[in-house]
């Protein structure tokens, strides 16, 4: 249900993680493009930190504390999830912290878990034994995304491990491989940006 994914974005304080992890140099993302960038959609504005619309949202979604212990459920199920990230990376590691602070919140649970980062690989991303992980990634001058977001590169050593899946941007992605029209590969990417965002 991405209304849950949606309610995490607006309890977590993204300027929170700037000034705690990042000492104020940093700006928040909105997607998978970085500002500097032509395929960057400046229509796309990072979500409020708004913990009582967050709560509003996972209610629309059927998320309660029915049994009255702080934690939201759902047909008998908390709310929670174990976030994965890479031993030696103390700036994952706070922001961690700082997004397990802002769910705990809103009654939502996480769970952090540091792994080493040959087992993280190994044991958990290629394998996709995971709920959720916090990493970082690099993109080239050219901003095509195809084997981080297409539906066909969820296989074991590939790199959709989200398993990100949107017919759209599966679309967008190969017409964006095919378009040498700086223009149209410029609203291809935006309309990427914008739909991975939503």
């Amino acid at each position: 249900d991405r209304r849950v994914r949606q309610a995490f974005n607006h309890a977590i304080d993204k300027d929170d993680i700037i000034r705690g992890v990042l000492l104020g140099l940093g700006r928040a993302s909105t997607g998978p493009f970085p500002p500097e960038s032509w395929a960057y959609n400046e229509a796309v504005q990072p979500a409020a930190h708004d913990p009582e619309k967050a709560k509003a949202i996972l209610a629309e979604a059927g998320w309660a504390d029915a049994d009255g212990d702080g934690w939201l459920d759902l047909d008998g199920r908390s709310l929670g999830f174990t976030l994965l990230t890479n031993q030696g990376n103390d700036q994952r590691q706070k922001a961690a912290e700082i997004i397990q602070r802002r769910l705990k919140d809103i009654g939502v649970r996480m769970e952090i878990r540091v792994v080493e980062w040959s087992a993280l690989l190994s044991q958990f991303i290629d394998p996709r034994q995971f709920e959720a992980i916090l990493l970082g990634w690099g993109l080239s001058r050219d901003p095509d995304l195809y084997d981080l977001f297409h539906s066909s590169k969820t296989k074991p050593g590939e790199f959709n491990f989200a398993g990100y899946a949107n017919d759209e941007v599966d679309r967008l992605l190969i017409e964006g491989r095919r378009t040498f029209d700086q223009p149209q590969r410029t609203a291809i990417y935006r309309r990427i940006h914008q739909l991975i965002a939503e």
